[in-house]
């Protein structure tokens, strides 16, 4: 074993601080379904940010200091609070923020979020066939980013006005009624976000026939 060891100290260390850099500094995420369409699609690998938030001690969840906000509009991965599942999704209530949802539009602390048709395309169900996906500019607070939506999916698009809890986020997916977000999973706590997710690395069509999309690469994530 010693010997071992010896001969391959290189690739151990190597390993140990690719480690550390991935737990403690930035990682990267693979997209494996479409709750984030249309702005991430399955086959975007994104870069995260793992100083955006937290400082936190390597190969633990254990925070050292605290290094910035999250801000409404975040694109973010986390863990579940409900499985520990590691997801991706948007912030769009913070501390402090009432939030309630009407057929599927935002009112964030009494001013309603704005909607504007921008298009639509085919979307592939789980279970198999198509359906028509709205594709719609929201602008909430002066923020404008794109969501998806579609009417002929059973979806949860109302639910009652939240007061958001000190260190507590509510996430939404943009693909709206194929997310299992906040909606399904409670609000996610400070503690259990990872880092911010700012732009696309790579991209490969993973639902066709694995080709590069290039022109995705370097994308920058916006809020």
């Amino acid at each position: 074993m010693k010997t071992v060891l010896r001969a391959n100290k290189g690739l151990l260390l190597f390993l140990f601080l690719f480690g550390i850099f991935r737990t403690a500094v930035a990682d990267w995420n693979p997209i494996p379904s479409g709750s984030m369409r249309p702005n991430l699609l399955e086959g975007d690998v994104v870069f995260v940010n793992r100083l955006a938030f937290d400082l936190k001690v390597p190969l633990t969840d254990i925070v050292v200091t605290r290094l910035g906000e999250p801000q409404r509009g975040d694109v973010v991965t986390f863990s579940s609070p409900k499985d520990g599942t590691r997801l991706i999704k948007r912030i769009i209530a913070l501390p402090g923020d009432v939030v309630e949802m009407v057929d599927e539009h935002l009112v964030i602390n009494g001013e309603a979020a704005g909607y504007v048709a921008v298009g639509e395309s085919a979307e592939k169900l789980s279970g198999g066939g198509v359906t028509t996906a709205l594709q719609l500019t929201e602008t909430v607070h002066g923020a404008q980013r794109r969501i998806q939506l579609m009417p002929q999916v059973d979806a949860r698009r109302n639910f009652a006005p939240v007061t958001i809890p000190k260190d507590q986020f509510l996430m939404l997916g943009d693909n709206r009624d194929n997310s299992a977000d906040s909606r399904f999973i409670g609000l996610v706590p400070r503690a259990l976000l990872i880092g911010r997710a700012e732009r696309v690395l790579v991209s490969a069509d993973m639902l066709g026939n694995w080709m590069p999309r290039t022109e995705r690469f370097g994308m920058a994530l916006g809020r």
